[in-house]
């Protein structure tokens, strides 16, 4: 499912209609009714880790600066420089058990904010599937013919038509309305307030480093794929405790996972596509057999992990 570099390129996807009032809408959710979106204005869109939030007001409301212009205008006064842009395409390969995956997000999540009542001035939050993605004006199309053998294109769970004549299709996401965003800017690996200390606790924790990784409390937007990836780069067995690893080998665990997420939205967003290492491989770059397991907390949903046994040795 798509992690932090793919949901930021999404939150670009929608910035652009911020503060246009939606005309029309159409799509398939019953989570929420969609209608009541209608003659409402987007006010606002951000994005913390795996989730999306587009804040809806009253078309008469007045328009205020996004969060985005905030956090540009409080680095400008600073000379803060921008956080660093990067990323590649996301893998879209299904899984054995795509519904199981689903459930494995969940359990490194944090919880949901409460459901509030609908109307203006609410914040409706998008949690994406395994295929979820954001098109801007145009709708998704089916690259092959499904085990009916028709081409039906998937059904958009929600479309939004504004007065400017665009309009935004979200696909395979739940949507809940929340009172405000809740966000932990300091647990974003993509945010420029991370807080590497608070991160670099976490890992020392002695528990396997691949459980630590997907812990949204932690490194919220990391997901199965940039923990394989990153796990192989910095030569770390995905089941070694993470209070047996030196600190300067949590610290290069770290930098990598920095690193190789800001790398992939930069290429994501200049539209190159990811060329993974480890993840789904069956040999290493060197050449080794790839090793694959399903690994996950006691109790708690597996995910399935690739490693390299000679270049990631166990400890």
């Amino acid at each position: 499912m798509p992690e932090g570099p793919s949901v930021r390129k999404f939150q670009l996807l929608t910035s652009p209609f911020v503060g246009q009032v939606v005309a029309k809408v159409g799509g398939s959710s019953r989570k929420i009714n969609v209608n009541h979106l209608n003659a409402l204005r987007l006010q606002d869109s951000q994005v913390h880790g795996k989730n999306l939030y587009l804040a809806f007001v009253a078309a008469e409301a007045p328009l205020e600066p996004t969060t985005e212009e905030t956090v540009l205008q409080r680095q400008a006064a600073s000379g803060a420089s921008s956080p660093a842009q990067g990323g590649q395409e996301q893998v879209c390969v299904p899984q054995t058990h795509p519904q199981d995956e689903e459930l494995q997000e969940l359990q490194h999540s944090r919880s949901e904010p409460p459901d509030v009542a609908e109307g203006p001035g609410s914040w409706l939050r998008f949690h994406f599937g395994l295929f979820g993605s954001i098109r801007a004006n145009e709708f998704s199309r089916a690259n092959k013919a499904n085990k009916r053998g028709d081409w039906k294109g998937p059904i958009p769970r929600l479309v939004l038509h504004f007065e400017s004549g665009g309009f935004l299709v979200f696909y395979n996401c739940r949507m809940h309305w929340c009172s405000s965003p809740r966000a932990d800017p300091a647990s974003d690996i993509l945010s420029v307030e991370f807080h590497r200390g608070r991160a670099l606790d976490a890992l020392r924790a002695p528990h396997p480093i691949c459980y630590t990784l997907l812990d949204q409390r932690y490194f919220s937007g990391l997901g199965n794929i940039i923990k394989n990836e990153i796990l192989y780069l910095a030569k770390i067995h995905p089941l070694t405790q993470g209070s047996l690893l030196a600190l300067l080998d949590l610290e290069r665990l770290l930098d990598c996972a920095i690193q190789f997420s800001s790398d992939w939205m930069h290429n994501k967003l200049h539209g190159k596509g990811l060329r993974p290492q480890i993840y789904q491989k069956e040999q290493c770059p060197l050449g080794h057999a790839v090793m694959k397991g399903t690994f996950g907390p006691s109790g708690g949903f597996k995910r399935l992990t690739w490693w390299c046994p000679q270049c990631q040795p166990a400890v």
